[in-house]
């Protein structure tokens, strides 16, 4: 599995499917441009260091990209050590913002966290003058029932209304583990329908989706709105446990664009963890050219 634990100028075009594996039938026009493509800077982690920041951002804006999705803040040391006011300055250089982060924040989850153990994170996220604090993951041993996704949900909640007080925008992002039964529902099954529709939103993995056998298409008509952040990462198509450049994979995106209306769909970031080809910078230039091309 991998570790981390840690999108398109308005047009008609034809493509929409109940799976993601091809099939189409005239879809709507997203309500996202593909002039602001973002990308998830994990993607890019061998690279991202100390020193490297400005060097690795100025690669990104040259493959075409206008957002960055940042991973790995902490309090002390900042984005790869630089503050947020710095890193706003280098985002600002090379053409780029930073609508969402994502935050771990496991101490704030566990039985007896408090406001003070995630309040230095959304503090980061608003000086960085991000709009969304995204929780991209949760530790095994806070979710191993039904019951602690209850307990998750009133976390969500709680810190969906510090991050409301920050003037930020709360949202969840899903791996395949929410997605396991658990008495005959599921860990997303309870964050969708307990948490506050309104506050807590879903920051949709879609390989981890299609990875754990549903289908993203299906979830956003049940869920209209919820889910207004996508990770586009695509799925290998000889072996499923690896990702490749979005286009060469096995999931059908020109069609899943067609529903990013209902989903509520603002943000999307390109996200390759592996197998990249022919290198890192590489991939995320042809994937960022493939959303380009493929939705105009």
């Amino acid at each position: 599995m991998i570790k981390r634990r840690q999108f398109i100028q308005q047009a008609a075009f034809m493509a929409a499917g109940l799976a993601l594996f091809r099939p189409s039938i005239l879809g709507a026009a997203p309500s996202v441009k593909p002039s602001r493509t973002g990308i998830q800077l994990y993607t890019l982690r061998s690279l991202l260091k100390p020193g490297t920041v400005q060097e690795v951002l100025e690669k990104v804006a040259a493959a075409g990209y206008k957002e960055v999705e940042t991973y790995g803040f902490n309090p002390k040391g900042g984005f790869w050590g630089l503050s947020p006011e710095e890193f706003k300055r280098v985002l600002s250089a090379n053409g780029l913002t930073s609508p969402s982060g994502h935050y771990g924040a496991d101490a704030f989850f566990t039985k007896n966290g408090t406001k003070d153990d995630i309040m230095p994170l959304i503090e980061g996220a608003a000086a960085a003058n991000q709009a969304w604090f995204t929780i991209p993951w949760l530790a095994p041993g806070l979710r191993n029932s039904a019951d602690d996704y209850k307990a998750i949900v009133e976390k969500l909640d709680q810190a969906a209304r510090l991050c409301k007080e920050a003037g930020l925008k709360l949202a969840y992002h899903n791996h395949d583990f929410e997605f396991e039964d658990h008495g005959g529902t599921t860990g997303m099954d309870i964050i969708l329908n307990q948490t506050d529709a309104e506050d807590v939103k879903v920051e949709l993995d879609i390989y981890w989706a299609v990875f754990a056998g549903k289908d993203p298409v299906k979830m956003i008509k049940q869920h209209p709105g919820r889910f207004t952040m996508w990770h586009v990462k695509d799925m290998s198509k000889t072996n499923r446990k690896e990702n490749t450049e979005v286009g060469n994979g096995s999931i059908d995106y020109k069609s899943l664009f067609a529903h990013a209306d209902k989903a509520g769909l603002k943000h999307y970031f390109v996200e390759q963890e592996n197998n990249y080809t022919p290198d890192p910078y590489g991939s995320i230039a042809s994937s960022a050219a493939f959303i380009k091309k493929a939705v105009l």
